[in-house]
């Protein structure tokens, strides 16, 4: 119930009843499970997709706001992180859309939805949406990769893998968290350390290398549903070349908006929230009947 969603996500007390809100559900990814939380029930069918080395609380700032706006809210784990199984085949965001299309199938049917993807997820969104015009009404890409032929800026991250002391993992865990992540240091308090150490220790999905490609800029052309972009404008990832993603989301042929939201990182959506629900709530607002 949409009284049940904390407020504000600010410690894990407010992770824990956010998950206690929602029904979670589980449909087929290979032999395995696809693992899906859901919020509401009667609205308007929002699907997000969350980034590499993450889980669907990578969005767990933003999922209150769109069910007080009247959405049902899905958020799966993409195969091979957080709760849900490998993919039997296949390791990038090409091998993830069968069974995130099939999982919606089993959900809801062939009813119409709106779909973001949160940079890996991105990726995922932007097959799905080529894949299925019919269903897929509106697609909002966040921090995407793939969209310019320029190299993404580097950033210094730490390997924490094989590590044998929690304190040295934990320190490059928060190090990962502030070179990519995050723009500014206050965002980074110690739960949401937490959070982020134990998505990226429950990523199973090795050989990502699609993220490097401009298989984005590619695919656009083709999506028929209106195409919205939003970005933190200090993005460690992107800053250096908005430009050419602008270009390559305008490729698009329904592009609308590249949105940039200041004091932002690449986690745009959980750094900045307030602002971000207010862009995604005014896109989702957007006639889009032809």
């Amino acid at each position: 119930m949409p009284d049940a969603i904390p407020d504000a996500i600010t410690r894990h007390a407010d992770i824990e009843r956010l998950t206690a809100a929602s029904r979670r559900a589980e449909t087929a990814c290979g032999q395995g499970s696809l693992v899906w939380r859901i919020w509401g029930s009667e609205g308007s069918p929002v699907v997000l997709l969350h980034g590499g080395s993450g889980s669907w609380r990578h969005w767990a700032r933003n999922i209150g706001a769109l069910v007080h706006a009247g959405h049902t809210v899905y958020t799966p784990d993409l195969p091979g992180f957080g709760e849900s199984s490998l993919p039997p085949v296949g390791f990038d965001a090409d091998a993830h859309t069968e069974w995130i299309q099939s999982g919606l199938n089993t959900l809801f049917g062939e009813a119409p939805y709106d779909l973001a993807g949160f940079s890996f997820g991105s990726m995922v969104a932007t097959f799905l949406a080529d894949q299925n015009p019919a269903q897929v009404q509106r697609l909002i890409l966040v921090g995407a990769p793939a969209l310019s032929p320029l190299p993404a800026s580097r950033v210094d991250l730490r390997s924490w893998r094989g590590s044998t002391c929690p304190a040295d993992v934990r320190d490059a865990h928060r190090h990962n968290l502030r070179s990519l992540m995050l723009a500014h240091e206050e965002s980074i308090q110690d739960f949401v350390i937490d959070l982020y150490g134990a998505d990226a220790e429950h990523d199973r999905i090795p050989h990502r290398r699609l993220f490097k490609t401009d298989i984005l800029r590619q695919t656009l052309p083709t999506v028929r549903c209106p195409v919205w972009g939003i970005w933190g404008a200090q993005d460690a990832l992107h800053h250096e070349c908005m430009e050419s993603i602008r270009d390559g989301l305008s490729r698009a042929p329904l592009f609308q908006t590249l949105t940039t939201i200041p004091r932002a990182g690449h986690w745009v959506q959980f750094e900045e929230p307030q602002r971000f629900n207010q862009e995604l709530r005014k896109i989702l607002d957007t006639n889009v009947s032809t």
